[in-house]
Parts: C-alpha cells; structure tokens; sequence
C-alpha cells in the first residue's frame, strides 16, 4: 500500500487503525512533513517503509512510492481519512476476479460521497465523457484516486522517480498524476474494472480544491496524455494470478495537501 502524506500526523491513526492485519507492506511516502507525520507513522506500524519525496508533488509521491513495492497488488490511499481501507478487499477480490487495475468509483451503485459539490460532480462527468471519447474507456469517475492494481501494471505508467531535485518538478509530478494513470492504463490494453467507492469528508485539516481551476489542469491532463504516446508501447507481462495475493500498501500526500502545497 501506498500512502502520500504531507502534515497528516492527527489523520494517521484513524487511517492506520482501519488497514487489514494482512498487508505485505504499508509504504509512506513523505513529502517533508513538519508535524511528526513519520515518527507517528513510525509508532502507529513499527514495520512501516518510510519514503521521502525527491520532487514536490503528489505524482512525485506516487512514483516514489511504487519505486519501492516489493509486493503482488498495488493499492493507492490518500491519508486525509477519506478513503475506508475497509474497502480493500474489495479491489483485491476484482483483480483476483481477472482485472489488472481496480478504479475506485464514486458513481456507481454502492459508491457515494460526503465531500463532494455538485457543481464538482458535474464537472467531474464532464471530464469522464471528455476521457472516454479520447481513451476508449467507460469511466464513471475519473477524478477518484482510490485505485488498486497488479505490480505488472507499473511499467505502463512510466513515471520517473529519479532526480533532479527537490524543487524541481516535471510532467505527472503533481495532481494530474491521477488522470495519468487512468489514462495510461487504459493506452496500455489493460484490463479495468470499476469497484464501488464511498468517499468520506477528511478528519482534519481544510481541502484547498478549486473547482475550475482543478478541472482545467485535469483537461490540459488529458490533452497532453493523448498525443504524448505514454503507455501505448510498453509490453506488460501479465503474472499469474495469485489466489491470496501480496498486498502493498503505499500512502502518498492526499491531493488537499498537494494543492495546498502547489496551488
């Protein structure tokens, strides 16, 4: 599992008490927290793989955090408390089903939301139709970052988690990661199912999210990922799925944190 984090220290607990007691790995991804996010996580999980950021932003996260899986199933969970790690089985059990990426959704029946307007979830299908044309896809919810999938999927996402420095950042470092992702997968062939999803509002700390600012840089997102060929000639190979597969856990800066840190 992986987990961004930037000054979440009072929303880990919460977030560590809910993860299933079977994980393989739980790797934070820290992005030079200044209020004790690693030595809480430290004390919360003993076993916990501590990552620091080498860029700004949480695309920079996400590929220092899967940089350092070692296990079968990657899962992606922001540490604002929003999203239930209950919910893990659930995208286990579709990729154990036959899907190679499980998309977290709001919008489908089971899924919902406590945090989001309606004037985000209008935004948020236009957005869906938008990617949809461009990338083949039937996604419902673009715009959700709860998602899990096999390690083989990695190569597919080309993000580069070298160099050059800490205050420097390049294409996918920062919130389009999401959208990155989504769209590369689905340049790639990859098999993807949607598992519903319930969204919850954050526990502590205040979203800096800008509706039309944010809808913007999702659309440049999905122009640029169109013509940018990412994805499309990188061969997957596809591992036998495991009856009881090695859930990694990586935790990177929830994107209320990024915006905060970006906008």
């Amino acid at each position: 599992m992986v987990i961004p984090t930037f000054n979440e220290a009072k929303n880990l607990p919460h977030v560590f008490a809910l993860l299933p007691g079977d994980l393989h790995e739980v790797i934070v991804v820290d992005g030079r927290s200044s209020d004790g996010t690693i030595e809480v996580a430290r004390s919360l999980r003993p076993d916990v793989v501590i990552v620091r950021q080498n860029r700004k932003g949480k695309g920079n996260a996400m590929a220092c955090g899967f940089a350092a899986v070692t296990g079968d199933v990657v899962v992606m969970l922001d540490a604002d408390g929003s999203a239930d790690p209950r919910e893990i089985p659930a995208y286990v059990a579709a990729l154990v089903a036959g899907a190679d990426f499980a998309k977290g959704t709001r919008f489908a029946a089971g899924g919902g939301s406590a945090d989001i307007t309606r004037t985000r979830a209008w935004g948020n299908g236009w957005l869906n139709r938008t990617a949809n044309a461009l990338f083949g896809t039937r996604y419902t919810d673009l715009c959700y970052g709860y998602n899990a999938f096999w390690a083989h999927c990695l190569p597919a996402l080309e993000l580069d988690a070298t160099g050059p420095g800490e205050d420097a950042k390049l294409w996918g470092d920062g919130f389009e990661i999401e959208t990155l992702i989504n769209t590369r997968i689905a340049k790639a062939g990859l098999r993807i199912t949607e598992v519903p999803s319930f969204e919850h509002e954050r526990i502590h700390g205040q979203s800096n999210l800008n509706t039309w600012r944010d809808g913007l840089r999702v659309l440049r997102a999905l122009a640029v990922e169109r013509v940018n060929g990412k994805g499309r000639h990188v061969l997957v190979v596809r591992e036998a799925a495991l009856p009881l597969p090695v859930v990694a856990l990586v935790a990177a800066p929830c994107a209320a944190a990024e915006l905060a840190r970006t906008a």
